[in-house]
C-alpha cells in the first residue's frame, strides 16, 4: 500500500499528522509530506488510513498495488 499526496488539494490543516505522525510529516509551508516514498511498512497502514480519512480537502489517495 502506498499513499499519494495531492499538494494542490492540501490546505495544510494537519490533521493527517496528527492521525498519524508517524506516516506525515509537512513541509516548511505546511503541505503535506508522505515519509514514506514508498510502500507504507504493514504496521503503519492502520495509522495511514486514518490520516487519508481525517483529510477534510481529500488531498491524500490510498493506492493498492
Amino acid at each position: 500500500m502506498r499513499i499519494q499526496a495531492d499538494q494542490s488539494k492540501c490546505q495544510g490543516h494537519g490533521l493527517c499528522r496528527m492521525s498519524a505522525p508517524d506516516v506525515y510529516d509537512t513541509d516548511d509551508e505546511g503541505q503535506v509530506v508522505v515519509r514514506f516514498e514508498g510502500d507504507i511498512p504493514a504496521e503503519l497502514e492502520d495509522s495511514a488510513v486514518l490520516g487519508v480519512e481525517s483529510c477534510p480537502e481529500v488531498a491524500l489517495t490510498v493506492i493498492d498495488d
